[in-house]
């Protein structure tokens, strides 16, 4: 139901005025009758001028209280009339907090890859809602129910990876969320006695952390006494092989006087190395022994 008053003024801007200061509005909240121009004269009674301001309906159905409300459906409004979108914003309540429902048969795209456009609607009605109030109050917007949806998604996304978390005894990182979908994350694991969970990183790109209480250490993934054991074994300096089944020969030293003693191979008779050095290298000495005869 549309509300509708009178007021008077000299003029017809200043009858105008006087109604838009006592009812809190702007010129754009409200439409305008003129009732009487006015006449001032200098001989005889001047008549006042007379207008009738009637209030739209959305802000006769918002009131006083819905004034943050009402702006931001009207932002809304205008927003989707720029990108040519037949979307109708429509104010549901804002006792506790402002939620707004979008409402269309047309519009494509309105959530967008994991929320990422409705989320942005919903940070410009919240920033336009909250301008001139002293304390912040949250914005909601929602379309076809998908912030229900989108909460239930996270919280089964929260109780998995906490599963592999205490599996595997090591932390998980999950992908970048905004602040309102971290809350779920960190309010579904906070009675979970297995994990405990935090956040890092900066905005846009903060994650949560979730870590369980029964992590492990791995030194061979830090370079602990194990990881120096695989190193060793490695690079030749265990006795087993790699298999553990066999153990290398051990590395001894040459007689003098012979091929091999000018070399650090194996001594392993027989093996293509030592025949290989060997002739290599006493074919080497036999030429010396030749040039200084």
């Amino acid at each position: 139901m549309e509300k509708s008053l009178n007021f008077t003024g000299k003029t017809v801007d200043e009858a105008i005025e006087a109604g838009l200061n006592e009812l809190g509005l702007t010129r754009e909240d409200v439409e305008v009758e003129v009732l009487e121009e006015g006449k001032v004269r200098r001989i005889g009674k001047s008549v006042a001028a007379e207008v009738k301001l009637t209030v739209k309906e959305k802000q006769a159905a918002a009131g006083a209280e819905g004034s943050d409300g009402a702006r931001a459906v009207a932002f809304l409004e205008g927003l989707f009339k720029q990108l040519g979108e037949e979307v109708v914003p429509v104010l549901e309540g804002e006792d506790e907090k402002i939620v707004i429902n979008l409402q269309s048969a047309t519009a494509k795209g309105i959530i967008g890859r994991r929320g990422e456009v409705i989320d942005a609607l919903q940070t410009l009605a919240g920033a336009v809602a909250n301008t001139g109030r002293k304390s912040y109050k949250r914005v909601v917007v929602d379309f076809e129910n998908y912030r229900e949806r989108r909460e239930e998604t996270l919280q089964h996304v929260a109780e998995k990876y906490a599963a592999k978390a205490v599996r595997q005894g090591r932390k998980v990182r999950l992908e970048p969320m905004n602040p309102y979908e971290r809350r779920i994350i960190h309010a579904a694991l906070m009675n979970n006695p297995d994990v405990t969970t935090h956040s890092e990183g900066n905005e846009p790109g903060r994650f949560v952390v979730i870590t369980p209480k029964n992590i492990r250490f791995d030194k061979n993934r830090h370079g602990g006494k194990g990881d120096r054991n695989n190193r060793g074994n490695k690079y030749g300096n265990s006795n087993k092989d790699k298999n553990g089944d066999k153990p290398y020969p051990k590395r001894t030293l040459p007689k003098e006087d012979t091929p091999q003693s000018s070399g650090t191979s194996l001594n392993r008779s027989g093996s293509s190395y030592s025949r290989f050095f060997g002739s290599y290298l006493g074919n080497s000495r036999d030429e010396e022994n030749n040039d200084e005869e």
